[in-house]
């Protein structure tokens, strides 16, 4: 795989390993990530390492570190899951880990750079993704990355009592319309 980098932004994505397991778990288990996320239950070790093994090893997820180009430093992960090898699709996942790197263009900078590898190197045709309607910080970087919204699914997920709308947001490999 060849190294994705983004400059202008100052970063560059590397793919996970093993080693990043107890960062993964810290920043999952912030609220500011948590929250984010349909499924909000406590993450672990032990269940990230059979995420690993099980969806990463098994190619149905690839999954990457977002890095600091001057630094090296992790900031946060992207993945997609749930490929889809008959249909040329997959869901997008992001999240930043660390709370400076939040707000700066750096989610934005690294789903372009995961939409280019998901069309140049796995070759989908279409990236997917579901976000809580009410998070348009992220709904707004996901449509300068290149998604387009395709739905509001109302009420679609219940969270500590609480029903709240999903958007599916979707972008298509321009190589292929």
């Amino acid at each position: 795989m060849e190294r994705l980098v983004d400059r202008e932004a100052g970063i560059y994505l590397r793919l996970m390993t093993y080693e990043d397991t107890d960062l993964i778990v810290a920043w999952r288990n912030s609220d500011p990530v948590r929250k984010r996320f349909i499924y909000q239950e406590p993450f672990t070790r032990e269940g990230h390492e059979s995420w690993i093994k099980n969806r990463i090893e098994t190619g149905n997820v690839v999954q990457m570190i977002i890095c600091s180009l001057g630094t090296d430093r992790p900031l946060g992960s992207v993945y997609i899951r749930d490929i889809d090898r008959q249909h040329h699709k997959a869901e997008y996942g992001i999240f930043i880990g660390e709370d400076e790197a939040r707000g700066k263009g750096i989610g934005t900078a690294a789903a372009g750079l995961m939409l280019r590898y998901c069309f140049e190197e796995e070759k989908l045709h279409r990236v997917y993704l579901r976000v809580f309607a009410d998070n348009m910080q992220a709904v707004r970087s996901y449509e300068k990355a290149g998604f387009v919204r395709e739905a509001c699914l109302k009420d679609d997920v219940c969270i500590d009592g609480e029903y709240r709308d999903i958007i599916l947001m979707a972008v298509i490999n321009p190589q292929h319309t």
